[in-house]
């Protein structure tokens, strides 16, 4: 096991590269590049970092000359042999030859596409335009690296010994919340941090306490590279930005209505009935399900994303059971948001009822509020698909914090999809 805090007190912390693989990245994004690859290759599409946390001034904390060797370095990553092996070998989810040889020819040859970034009011502006399978895969990497630079800025002016204290108080807040979870009857959760983590050696040290802790109740990672080093289940399935790009190039509000069903229907074709977790909060959850085909009530599961969690479980419940399923054979998967109380309340709550999962996220692998003051605090950064051939995308969510587009957009989506008054929650992570 690696000694965080005398590696991060060694000079050459500066010049370690932060993202060391093209598949230090969450399962769910390669699943979804082969779905993108196979459907929409040729679509342009936009991303863009957006800092919902403004406080947190991070062209005043980065050096920009830092940030771009790190974003240089990621473009001249390319799958080593081994990780090739990996993904074309291993079985996922019980499927062996999860990713088919053609893309995984492409994969094997991509380099990551340009970057355009620029100081703008106290934030960088990083954006990635190109086709959608290549620029999509910056979405993780970019994240991470801006998370890991702002950690080694604060860090920076620490001593040895500060650095010693600061990571033994961080291990044992952990080891805290293991001990709080592990032994609970049929708990089952995975490490969901990848995106908003401390630092890659951070994150993989989380994962050694959670595979010793937990035991059998810890399912695996989302980070690619860490399972393939340690061993571990690779978990994900997809996220909004299916959703979000499909609808985007809607031509007609009857097309924008059908464009979340249309993304489940080429899931379904590309993963032969296999990783069946609908992720309905894109468009307002209530309305996704009311509108939704009956052949999406046989799928495994919903995972719960934005608003109250428990309202969330209890519509998928609801749902299902006016559909003819039994909720009891179904599974919610939460990852939302969470920590060792609320895991603990909701699988209380949910346990029995329906199959409870946890996707355990920043709280996990970035939790140092209050070890360096506020300034290793946790914060909320992301990178979204902002445009599809030049058309705005859009986000509603169960949570109105959570909402993105132009005002206008937002408001046809809203009518579209029928989405009325929404409870606010604050984002902080």
């Amino acid at each position: 096991m690696v000694d965080i805090a005398t590696r991060v007190w060694n000079h050459k912390w500066k010049i370690d590269p932060i993202v060391r693989s093209l598949i230090d990245t969450d399962f769910y994004k390669l699943l979804m590049c082969q779905s993108v690859f196979r459907n929409h290759r040729d679509t342009n599409v936009t991303f863009s970092l957006i800092n919902r946390t403004k406080s947190i001034r991070l062209a005043d904390l980065i050096d920009e000359g830092e940030l771009r060797e790190q974003l240089d370095h990621i473009r001249s990553l390319s799958l080593s042999r081994g990780e090739s092996t990996w993904l074309r070998g291993n079985t996922f989810y019980g499927k062996r030859q999860m990713f088919t040889p053609e893309f995984m020819e492409w994969f094997e040859n991509l380099r990551l596409p340009p970057y355009h970034l620029e100081k703008r009011d106290g934030q960088y502006e990083l954006t990635f335009e190109g086709k959608w399978p290549e620029v999509m895969l910056w979405e993780i990497p970019a994240l991470a690296v801006l998370m890991e630079l702002r950690s080694r800025a604060v860090l920076d002016d620490m001593g040895r010994f500060e650095l010693q204290v600061l990571y033994a108080r961080a291990m044992t807040r952990t080891w805290e919340k293991v001990e709080r979870l592990r032994g609970t009857p049929g708990l089952r959760i995975a490490d969901f941090g990848t995106r908003r983590r401390h630092s890659f050696l951070w994150q993989d040290w989380c994962v050694q306490a959670m595979l010793e802790g937990m035991g059998p109740a810890f399912t695996g990672t989302s980070n690619c590279l860490i399972a393939k080093n340690r061993d571990l289940e690779a978990i994900g399935t997809n996220a909004h930005e299916l959703p979000m790009v499909y609808a985007a190039l809607a031509e007609t509000d009857a097309e924008l209505a059908e464009a979340p069903y249309k993304v489940l229907a080429d899931w379904h074709d590309e993963h032969e009935g296999n990783l069946r977790v609908i992720l309905p909060d894109t468009y307002g959850t209530e309305g996704f399900l009311e509108r939704a085909p009956d052949w999406l009530a046989g799928w495994t599961g919903i995972r719960i994303d934005s608003g109250d969690p428990a309202t969330g479980a209890e519509t998928a419940i609801a749902w299902w059971k006016a559909r003819g399923e039994d909720p009891r054979d179904k599974l919610v998967i939460f990852s939302d948001g969470l920590d060792a109380d609320k895991i603990l309340d909701l699988h209380a709550r949910f346990s029995g009822r329906v199959r409870v999962s946890f996707g355990w996220g920043t709280m996990l692998t970035n939790d140092f509020k209050g070890l360096a003051g506020d300034a290793l605090a946790p914060f909320s950064l992301v990178c979204k698909a902002i445009a599809a051939e030049g058309r705005p995308t859009v986000k509603l969510s169960d949570n109105p914090e959570k909402a993105m587009g132009p005002p206008s957009e937002i408001a046809r989506y809203k009518r579209v999809f029928g989405v009325g008054p929404q409870d606010a929650i604050p984002v902080t992570v």
